[in-house]
């Protein structure tokens, strides 16, 4: 077991969360402790970042009325109305030292979030929002985000209450050697 640059053991091989991590869309009702939330968000933080922009912001919504409106907004979140949390990922773009940067390094913080949660027995999905300028709009307002902060997702996150079969995804078709 490695241990992180605050002391705190890491749970999980990073391999094993990576190629066992499915999409959980049930969620056993169990809140979510503080802990795993700040363990979320730091991993989130250690995201790469292009140019070390780090745009990202993230809006913890455990309030129920907010949880129960984010399917009205989109409909590929229905999962949401039964989860525990869910997060937010947001972008400054305010904070763009390069435009278009913000949905990679928000897109990688999202990727840690999924990996952190599975990791720590968790279950989570990513739900888009951008770049559907609907939902953008929607959650946006909802979520009473600032004039520059963009949205890119909301991840549902709980307890899972379902054990989805693992896949191998790998593909040596997709692999290419110096050239196409």
């Amino acid at each position: 077991m490695a241990i992180t640059t605050d002391g705190e053991a890491i749970a999980m091989d990073v391999t094993k969360a990576i190629l066992s991590r499915r999409s959980i869309r049930k969620y056993a009702d169990e809140p979510i402790s503080d802990e795993d939330v700040d363990a979320l968000l730091r991993a989130a933080m250690h995201a790469p970042s292009g140019v070390n922009e780090q745009p990202w912001h993230f809006v913890v919504i455990k309030d129920r009325k907010i949880l129960d409106a984010i399917p009205r907004i989109s409909r590929t979140a229905q999962m949401v109305k039964y989860a525990p949390l869910a997060i937010a990922v947001c972008a400054d773009k305010n904070l763009e030292k390069f435009p278009g940067l913000w949905a990679l390094d928000c897109s990688a913080a999202t990727e840690n979030i999924l990996l952190s949660a599975t990791a720590r027995g968790l279950g989570a999905v990513w739900t888009a929002v951008y770049p559907f300028e609907d939902r953008i709009k929607g959650i946006k307002k909802l979520l009473n985000l600032p004039g520059e902060v963009i949205p890119l997702c909301v991840i549902p996150v709980g307890r899972p209450a379902e054990t989805p079969a693992p896949v191998d995804r790998f593909n040596p078709s997709c692999i290419h050697y110096d050239t196409w």
